[in-house]
């Protein structure tokens, strides 16, 4: 039985499965799969303690997330997904750097609805791209609160109206600080906590 320590380890220096070789991917995939069987929460929606605030990414099999590192000058920094239970809002922020001075940000913020003990539905509402020294980006929560407060953000910033950005999450492991969950896509996202 794979355990969480060793499946943190399998997943160490992966860059967020970036590196990751084939039988890397499906090894990982096998001890995720060993992980979610002995979760300490079977109805984590209703965990709403543990499953609010910040997460950081440190493993995904998401094509959109690690597509972003296949951008001419563009590398992926730290991912997050940053949960306001009370809001039944999601944003996920990827950091990205590249050129001197170029270091930027591309958020998608959501909506979600539980729809089961383990599964939520998203609903992605506003997209906003910029450059974080324009931005004044210091950390996910701060940048949120930014968001939230009306501030006008020298960024990209748009909304998304279509039905194709749509989908669902099942949390499918969650304790005080592991978080994983697998999307209508059939990517895996594994998250530390902040």
């Amino acid at each position: 039985m794979i355990g969480k320590a060793a499946l943190l380890e399998m997943i160490a220096g992966k860059n967020r499965g970036l590196l990751a070789s084939g039988t890397e991917k499906q090894a990982i995939l096998a001890a995720i799969a060993q992980l979610e069987d002995r979760t300490p929460n079977p109805r984590p929606v209703e965990a709403t303690d543990l499953l609010n605030g910040d997460w950081r990414l440190l493993y995904t099999t998401s094509g959109g997330i690690l597509g972003i590192d296949q951008f001419p000058f563009l590398k992926l920094g730290q991912v997050y997904q940053c949960v306001r239970v009370a809001e039944l809002k999601v944003y996920n922020i990827a950091e990205v750097y590249g050129l001197p001075l170029l270091e930027g940000l591309v958020s998608v913020a959501a909506r979600f609805q539980p729809v089961s003990e383990r599964r939520v539905n998203v609903k992605f509402e506003r997209s906003i791209l910029g450059l974080k020294r324009l931005i004044g980006y210091q950390t996910p929560s701060r940048f949120i609160e930014q968001i939230e407060s009306g501030q006008r953000l020298a960024a990209i910033n748009f909304n998304v109206e279509n039905r194709d950005q749509q989908g669902w999450i099942d949390i499918t492991y969650l304790d005080e600080d592991l978080r994983i969950g697998r999307g209508n896509e059939g990517s895996v996202f594994v998250l530390t906590r902040a």
